[in-house]
C-alpha cells in the first residue's frame, strides 16, 4: 500500500483502488469537503501525473471518458481547486507523491487497463439523498424524484406554481454550469420530448438559476451527478440494438434495488413503496 499525507487531503493506492479523502483544513473547498471520500477503481484510471514545483506541486489522476458520473454532468467545468482528483503537494513531499504515481501507472500496465472511454460508470457518484439550498431555490433528489422548491427571491410566476417535481424516469439528461464571476449558472432537468437549446428561460420551470455565493452554488453539481448517476450512459445512445434487452434488464434491477434501500430507510412510505414499484414494472 502506497499513501501520501497532504493538509490538502490524502491518496491510498492498495494495487486496486485509490481512495481520496478530503483534508479538513479551511483551505479545502467546500465542495470536496462536502463530496468527501471517493474511491476510484483502478479500471476508472487512464492515467497520472505529478506536476512538480518550487513551492508546491500537483498531483493529478486522470479517469477514463465516461466512468465517472460528477465528471459527466459537470463537463470540465468544476473549478480546479474543487477537482476532487487533484492534489496539491508541498515540495518535501514532491518523491513520495512521485512514487505513488509511479506505482498506479505501473499498475495500469500490469492490468492493462484500457485508456479507452467507458460504456458505463465505473464510479457510484454522490449517495442519495442529496439537497443543497441555492438563492434561487432548494433542490433535491432522493434516487427516484428530483424536487425543486422555490424561494422568496425566486421568480413570481415559479413560486405561483409552486415546488417543481420531476420523476427520475422523466428525465433524459442534466445540464450544469456554474455561476463564475457576474455570470450566472444554472442546473437544468431535460425532460423527454424537450430539446433546449442556448441559456434557458428566465421562467423555465426545469431550471434553478445560479447566481448567488459561487461557493454554495458549486454544491448543486452533487445533485447533477447523482441524478446522473442513475440515467442511461451516454453510450448506450450508440451500443447495438441487440444490447438493449440486457441494458434495460440493469437498469430495471438498479432502480428496484435503490427503491427498496429508499423503503427500508423509512423515505418512501409503504405506499409510496408499492405505487412507485409497480409503476417501474409497467414502464419496463
Amino acid at each position: 500500500m502506497t499513501e501520501i499525507i497532504q493538509r490538502d487531503g490524502t491518496w491510498v493506492f492498495d494495487g486496486a483502488t485509490v481512495r481520496i479523502t478530503p483534508g479538513l483544513h479551511r483551505s479545502v473547498p467546500l465542495f470536496r469537503q462536502t463530496y468527501g471520500e471517493v474511491s476510484v477503481p483502478l479500471v476508472a484510471v487512464a492515467g497520472v501525473a505529478f506536476e512538480p514545483e518550487r513551492r508546491r506541486g500537483r498531483l493529478r489522476l486522470r479517469l477514463r471518458e465516461g466512468a465517472d458520473p460528477l465528471l459527466q454532468a459537470t463537463g470540465g467545468r468544476l473549478p480546479e481547486a474543487a477537482d476532487p482528483y487533484r492534489l496539491a503537494v508541498d515540495a518535501d513531499r514532491s518523491g513520495a507523491a512521485e512514487y505513488l504515481a509511479e506505482e498506479i501507472r505501473q499498475a495500469l500496465l500490469l492490468e492493462q487497463v484500457p485508456a479507452a472511454p467507458a460504456d458505463a460508470y465505473l464510479l457510484p457518484g454522490p449517495m442519495v439523498p442529496v439537497s443543497v439550498r441555492t438563492s434561487e431555490g432548494t433542490v433535491s433528489f432522493d434516487g427516484l424524484r428530483v424536487r425543486i422548491d422555490w424561494s422568496d427571491t425566486s421568480d413570481r410566476q415559479r413560486r405561483a406554481t409552486g415546488p417543481r417535481v420531476l420523476a427520475l424516469d422523466d428525465l433524459v439528461q442534466v445540464e450544469w454550469l456554474p455561476n463564475v464571476s457576474y455570470e450566472t449558472g444554472f442546473l437544468r432537468f431535460v425532460t423527454r420530448g424537450s430539446a433546449p437549446s442556448g441559456p434557458p428561460s428566465e421562467k423555465d420551470q426545469d431550471t434553478l438559476p445560479l447566481w448567488g455565493s459561487a461557493r454554495k452554488d458549486l454544491l448543486t453539481a452533487l445533485v447533477a451527478a447523482a441524478v446522473t448517476a442513475r440515467l442511461p450512459h451516454p453510450s448506450a445512445r450508440t451500443r447495438r440494438p441487440e444490447a438493449t434487452g440486457t441494458d434495460r434488464h440493469d437498469v430495471l434491477l438498479r432502480r428496484l434495488r435503490e427503491l427498496g434501500e429508499l423503503h427500508r430507510a423509512g423515505v418512501l412510505t409503504d405506499e409510496e413503496f408499492t405505487t412507485t414499484k409497480a409503476a417501474i414494472l409497467r414502464d419496463f
